[in-house]
Protein backbone atom coordinates (compact mmCIF):
# COMPACT_ATOMS: atom_id res chain seq x y z
CA UNK A 1 0.00 0.00 0.00
CA UNK A 2 1.09 3.95 -0.47
CA UNK A 3 1.03 6.19 1.76
CA UNK A 4 -1.96 7.68 -0.12
CA UNK A 5 -3.46 4.45 0.71
CA UNK A 6 -3.00 4.79 4.23
CA UNK A 7 -4.41 8.19 4.29
CA UNK A 8 -8.23 6.86 2.72
CA UNK A 9 -7.83 4.44 4.89
CA UNK A 10 -7.34 6.93 8.08
CA UNK A 11 -10.11 9.01 6.88
CA UNK A 12 -12.75 6.86 5.05
CA UNK A 13 -11.61 3.55 6.16
CA UNK A 14 -11.55 4.39 10.15
CA UNK A 15 -12.96 8.18 10.24
CA UNK A 16 -12.44 8.86 14.03
CA UNK A 17 -9.10 9.66 15.75
CA UNK A 18 -7.99 10.18 19.13
CA UNK A 19 -5.96 13.05 18.72
CA UNK A 20 -3.74 14.54 21.54
CA UNK A 21 -1.66 17.90 22.07
CA UNK A 22 -0.47 19.89 25.63
CA UNK A 23 -3.30 21.40 27.63
CA UNK A 24 -3.04 24.38 29.93
CA UNK A 25 -1.18 22.58 33.16
CA UNK A 26 1.39 20.93 30.95
CA UNK A 27 0.02 17.71 30.57
CA UNK A 28 -1.55 16.04 27.62
CA UNK A 29 -4.69 16.04 26.75
CA UNK A 30 -6.47 13.78 24.29
CA UNK A 31 -10.41 14.29 22.28
CA UNK A 32 -11.94 12.43 19.48
CA UNK A 33 -11.73 13.90 16.36
CA UNK A 34 -13.44 13.15 12.91
CA UNK A 35 -10.63 13.26 9.71
CA UNK A 36 -12.49 14.79 7.17
CA UNK A 37 -10.60 14.90 3.88
CA UNK A 38 -7.06 14.02 2.49
CA UNK A 39 -5.31 14.64 -0.30
CA UNK A 40 -2.07 14.76 -1.83
CA UNK A 41 -1.09 17.79 0.71
CA UNK A 42 -1.52 16.15 4.30
CA UNK A 43 -4.86 15.12 6.36
CA UNK A 44 -7.89 17.77 7.23
CA UNK A 45 -9.99 17.80 10.34
CA UNK A 46 -11.90 20.65 12.00
CA UNK A 47 -12.63 22.55 15.34
CA UNK A 48 -14.81 25.39 16.51
CA UNK A 49 -12.69 28.21 16.83
CA UNK A 50 -14.48 29.26 21.15
CA UNK A 51 -12.68 25.77 21.59
CA UNK A 52 -9.94 25.11 23.92
CA UNK A 53 -8.46 22.88 21.44
CA UNK A 54 -8.32 25.27 18.68
CA UNK A 55 -6.46 27.25 21.03
CA UNK A 56 -3.96 24.00 21.58
CA UNK A 57 -3.76 23.60 17.76
CA UNK A 58 -2.97 27.31 17.33
CA UNK A 59 -0.19 28.02 19.98
CA UNK A 60 1.46 24.57 19.86
CA UNK A 61 0.91 23.59 15.70
CA UNK A 62 1.70 20.08 16.09
CA UNK A 63 -0.66 17.36 17.23
CA UNK A 64 -0.11 13.20 17.82
CA UNK A 65 -3.38 10.93 16.60
CA UNK A 66 -3.98 7.60 16.60
CA UNK A 67 -7.04 5.70 14.89
CA UNK A 68 -8.25 2.18 15.12
CA UNK A 69 -10.75 -0.04 13.82
CA UNK A 70 -11.22 -3.94 12.75
CA UNK A 71 -7.38 -4.24 14.00
CA UNK A 72 -5.77 -1.75 11.89
CA UNK A 73 -4.37 1.18 13.53
CA UNK A 74 -2.49 4.55 11.86
CA UNK A 75 -1.04 6.33 14.26
CA UNK A 76 0.73 9.92 13.45
CA UNK A 77 2.38 13.00 14.93
CA UNK A 78 3.58 15.80 13.04
CA UNK A 79 2.75 19.90 11.89
CA UNK A 80 -0.49 21.60 11.53
CA UNK A 81 -1.74 24.42 9.95
CA UNK A 82 -4.75 26.46 10.06
CA UNK A 83 -6.08 27.02 6.46
CA UNK A 84 -9.37 29.16 7.90
CA UNK A 85 -12.33 28.25 5.76
CA UNK A 86 -10.42 26.89 2.81
CA UNK A 87 -11.77 23.32 1.78
CA UNK A 88 -14.51 24.00 4.53
CA UNK A 89 -17.17 23.62 1.97
CA UNK A 90 -15.85 20.14 0.36
CA UNK A 91 -15.71 19.22 4.31
CA UNK A 92 -19.16 19.61 4.60
CA UNK A 93 -20.15 17.82 1.16
CA UNK A 94 -18.02 14.93 1.48
CA UNK A 95 -19.09 14.57 5.41
CA UNK A 96 -23.01 15.32 5.15
CA UNK A 97 -23.50 14.55 8.93
CA UNK A 98 -21.64 17.91 9.44
CA UNK A 99 -24.92 19.65 7.98
CA UNK A 100 -26.85 19.08 10.76
CA UNK A 101 -24.43 19.81 13.54
CA UNK A 102 -23.76 23.08 12.33
CA UNK A 103 -26.70 23.94 10.21
CA UNK A 104 -27.28 27.25 7.91
CA UNK A 105 -24.95 29.71 8.29
CA UNK A 106 -23.58 28.39 11.50
CA UNK A 107 -20.82 26.99 10.43
CA UNK A 108 -18.88 29.99 10.66
CA UNK A 109 -17.67 29.04 13.60
CA UNK A 110 -15.92 26.72 12.21
CA UNK A 111 -11.71 26.74 11.19
CA UNK A 112 -9.91 24.08 8.97
CA UNK A 113 -6.73 22.41 10.09
CA UNK A 114 -4.19 20.13 7.97
CA UNK A 115 -1.74 17.60 9.00
CA UNK A 116 0.84 18.36 6.30
CA UNK A 117 4.23 17.08 7.79
CA UNK A 118 4.20 14.20 9.54
CA UNK A 119 5.46 10.61 9.87
CA UNK A 120 3.80 7.45 11.53
CA UNK A 121 2.67 3.66 10.23
CA UNK A 122 0.22 1.64 9.58
CA UNK A 123 -0.01 -1.66 12.19
CA UNK A 124 -2.20 -4.67 10.80
CA UNK A 125 -2.86 -7.54 13.29
CA UNK A 126 -6.27 -8.97 11.61
CA UNK A 127 -3.91 -11.63 10.98
CA UNK A 128 -2.10 -12.37 14.60
CA UNK A 129 0.46 -15.06 13.20
CA UNK A 130 1.21 -12.45 9.89
CA UNK A 131 1.02 -8.80 11.27
CA UNK A 132 1.85 -6.17 8.81
CA UNK A 133 4.28 -2.83 9.32
CA UNK A 134 4.41 -0.01 7.31
CA UNK A 135 5.79 3.65 7.55
CA UNK A 136 3.97 6.47 6.59
CA UNK A 137 4.88 9.89 5.72
CA UNK A 138 3.16 13.15 4.77
CA UNK A 139 5.68 15.64 3.80
CA UNK A 140 8.68 15.59 4.35
CA UNK A 141 9.50 15.66 8.21
CA UNK A 142 12.10 14.54 10.40
CA UNK A 143 11.65 11.27 11.65
CA UNK A 144 14.21 8.74 12.49
CA UNK A 145 14.56 5.11 11.60
CA UNK A 146 12.79 3.20 14.25
CA UNK A 147 12.63 -0.61 14.56
CA UNK A 148 15.74 -3.56 15.89
CA UNK A 149 18.75 -3.77 13.48
CA UNK A 150 21.37 -6.31 12.89
CA UNK A 151 25.12 -5.06 12.65
CA UNK A 152 28.15 -6.66 11.22
CA UNK A 153 29.23 -8.88 14.65
CA UNK A 154 26.25 -11.41 13.57
CA UNK A 155 27.93 -15.02 13.38
CA UNK A 156 24.58 -16.63 12.23
CA UNK A 157 23.79 -18.63 15.14
CA UNK A 158 20.38 -18.01 14.93
CA UNK A 159 19.25 -17.62 18.49
CA UNK A 160 16.96 -14.54 17.52
CA UNK A 161 14.92 -16.39 14.95
CA UNK A 162 14.15 -18.86 18.11
CA UNK A 163 13.03 -16.62 20.00
CA UNK A 164 10.90 -14.04 17.73
CA UNK A 165 7.61 -14.46 17.71
CA UNK A 166 6.77 -13.39 14.09
CA UNK A 167 9.71 -15.61 12.76
CA UNK A 168 10.20 -12.38 10.72
CA UNK A 169 14.03 -12.79 10.82
CA UNK A 170 15.87 -14.09 7.75
CA UNK A 171 18.35 -16.61 9.01
CA UNK A 172 19.51 -17.52 5.62
CA UNK A 173 22.03 -14.27 4.92
CA UNK A 174 24.76 -13.36 7.32
CA UNK A 175 24.28 -10.73 9.21
CA UNK A 176 20.63 -12.08 9.84
CA UNK A 177 17.99 -9.27 8.29
CA UNK A 178 15.09 -8.41 10.18
CA UNK A 179 11.56 -7.56 8.03
CA UNK A 180 10.73 -4.45 9.90
CA UNK A 181 7.34 -4.68 8.07
CA UNK A 182 6.38 -7.58 10.38
CA UNK A 183 9.02 -6.87 13.29
CA UNK A 184 6.52 -6.08 16.82
CA UNK A 185 9.50 -4.32 18.25
CA UNK A 186 9.44 -6.47 21.21
CA UNK A 187 12.85 -6.66 21.83
CA UNK A 188 13.31 -10.39 22.06
CA UNK A 189 16.29 -11.00 19.30
CA UNK A 190 18.42 -8.10 21.32
CA UNK A 191 18.58 -9.30 24.67
CA UNK A 192 19.38 -12.70 23.43
CA UNK A 193 22.02 -11.97 21.11
CA UNK A 194 25.15 -13.55 22.26
CA UNK A 195 27.41 -10.88 20.46
CA UNK A 196 24.87 -7.99 21.41
CA UNK A 197 24.85 -6.89 17.82
CA UNK A 198 21.30 -6.30 17.58
CA UNK A 199 20.47 -2.27 17.80
CA UNK A 200 17.35 -0.38 18.50
CA UNK A 201 16.72 2.71 16.70
CA UNK A 202 14.09 5.35 17.16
Amino acid sequence: MTNQDYLKLLVEGIHSSVVATIGTDGHPQTRTIDMMLWDEEGVYFLTAKGKAFYDQLMNQQYIALSATKDKKSVPLRGKIQNIGSEKLDEIFEKNFYMQKIYPDGTREALEVFRLYEASGEFFDISDPSHVVRDSIIIGRPQSAVSGYFVGNACIGCKLCYSVCPQKCIDISAKPVVIDQNRCLHCGRCAEICPKQTIEKRG
